[in-house]
């Protein structure tokens, strides 16, 4: 059996051994950095399953922890980081032309190496149980992402998208510091159980433990996208590389909610905060799920469209957050959301790496994202309008998807919790995707091809396997959910001398 803290520093390891590489290759092919990568993570993701909960050391005992979820959410984020791998392959030479006048390899090897440490960042905030472990996996996650949105350099909205990720991303670092120093002051503690001890014997300091959750959570909203924080996300979206779009629409809103539960769980130790917090979280859920979709129905440039949808599917999410809240009256015990939160975004995942993948393609041969590029892709392409009219119908929750049971488990828990005004939002939001998901099925099957894309597009074998594996999954997912929701509840297996 395997300790687990060798997950994260193995893919470290092989980040920075791609980074000493890259210094001294000359002229080798950088998408053998791609192919190294890619397996390595494979062989991380292989080894989740033999790991054992470890007996920590003191030190460790207080910062990390290996529970269902976090194991979840460590193969969650190496499986994403994989398909974004697969996906910026086929995107390099679009890197290419923009990071270097002189070289065309200069700098490809740093954009493979840096997904590593992003997603060795996101395993660490998955089993981070102290507001200082999550504070420094956190940084190192946003301070990657800042580099890799900014990345073709040459592209003056690749630019602008990383300034404005980078200021607002710092004044987010800022409130979740000072949301940690709060907490510190009031329990001179940063473990989350000794918090969760210590808050509900404070005497008269309600307002200040409200004010400390509102300062986490406007950063958390941040991180996820909820509103009213979301503002960056259309922009930062159009103008970062397209597989980057793809990591920071799956993998930072994974990390965030599982952050997001766990300091809930911290404050909601103190009953009297509870309506307060819940009339907080309703809020934000209404109004992110209102933003996202009526903001994604005039969208012409399909990668704004995905932005304006990420928003929606926070809201989504979010209705699921609030469901774990205790209903005001009731004796019975709060609605267990974790299984739908982590099946949904496991579905969202297949969703969007699917749509972005299609995406890179014909960006590449059209030379650009709106969806008049994609008019007439089902002549020139049939498997690829297949696999994006499926990964479409999926997000916008058409049975037989994933999308649909997503949905399902998240308006149950919405239900069983009856939160009632979520749930007309929820349906009508439904029924907006409806329109503006299915704008980019009729480009693809109903309108004529643009003058001069004639061409089909070419499909190598990993990305065709990859795409065939995604919408696989969907379909599967759609049909018989069950394995999913069985590997969401398996953990790691106790250690050899516990078990004795």
């Amino acid at each position: 059996m395997l300790n687990p803290l060798y997950l994260e520093a193995a893919v470290v390891c092989l980040g920075l051994l791609l980074l000493l590489v890259e210094a001294f290759a000359g002229q080798l092919n950088r998408r053998i950095f791609a192919w190294v990568a890619i397996v390595g993570l494979a062989a991380v993701f292989a080894a989740t399953f033999f790991v054992a909960v470890p007996d920590y050391a003191t030190p460790w005992q207080r910062f990390y922890t290996l529970d269902p979820a976090a194991l979840f959410f460590k193969r969650f984020a190496l499986a994403t980081t994989i398909v974004v791998l697969v996906i910026s392959v086929d995107y390099l030479g679009v890197v290419s032309r923009f990071i270097s006048a002189t070289h065309s390899s200069a700098g490809l090897g740093e954009f493979i190496a840096l997904p590593l440490f992003t997603c060795a960042g996101l395993m660490w905030m998955a089993s981070a149980v102290d507001f200082i472990m999550v504070f420094v996996s956190l940084e190192l996650v946003t301070i990657s992402f800042y580099v890799l949105v900014s990345y073709t350099r040459r592209r003056a909205d690749s630019l602008e998208a990383g300034v404005k990720y980078l200021i607002l991303g710092a004044l987010s670092t800022g409130f979740f510091v000072y949301g940690i120093t709060w907490v510190f002051g009031l329990t001179g503690r940063t473990n989350f159980a000794d918090v969760a001890r210590i808050l509900p014997k404070l005497q008269g300091s309600d307002s200040a433990i409200l004010f400390a959750f509102v300062l986490l959570i406007i950063a958390l909203g941040f991180k996820i996208a909820a509103a009213p924080f979301q503002l960056w996300v259309p922009d930062v979206y159009q103008g970062a590389p397209t597989p980057v779009t793809a990591f920071l629409s799956v993998g930072s809103k994974a990390a965030g909610f599982i952050v997001l539960l766990r300091v809930l769980d911290v404050f909601l130790t103190v009953p009297a905060l509870v309506n307060r917090i819940g009339v907080i979280l309703v809020a934000m859920a209404a109004a992110t799920l209102l933003y996202g979709n009526l903001a994604a129905l005039p969208q012409t440039n399909l990668k704004r469209l995905l932005a304006y949808s990420s928003i929606a599917h926070a809201g989504y999410l979010m209705v699921a957050v609030v469901s774990v809240l205790p209903r005001a009256g009731s004796t019975a015990p709060p609605v267990n959301a974790g299984d739908s939160i982590a099946f949904y975004l496991a579905g969202y995942l297949l969703m969007t790496l699917l749509s972005f993948a299609v995406m890179v393609l014909v960006s590449n041969q059209a030379g650009g994202d709106d969806i008049s590029h994609f008019n007439g892709l089902a002549k020139r392409s049939p498997r690829l309008a297949f696999a994006m009219m499926l990964a479409m119908l999926s997000l916008a929750g058409i049975p037989f998807t994933v999308g649909f049971f997503a949905k399902f488990f998240i308006f149950a828990a919405a239900f069983a919790n009856r939160q009632w005004l979520l749930l007309g939002i929820g349906v009508l939001s439904v029924v907006c995707g409806f329109y503006y998901y299915l704008k980019v099925v009729r480009a693809m099957y109903f309108q004529p091809s643009p003058p001069g894309a004639t061409d089909r597009i070419g499909l190598s074998f990993q990305t065709g396997l990859t795409l065939a594996a995604l919408a696989a999954l969907i379909l599967l997912l759609g049909i018989y959910p069950q394995p999913a929701l069985n590997l969401l509840k398996q953990g790691a297996r106790p250690p050899v001398a516990a078990s004795r």
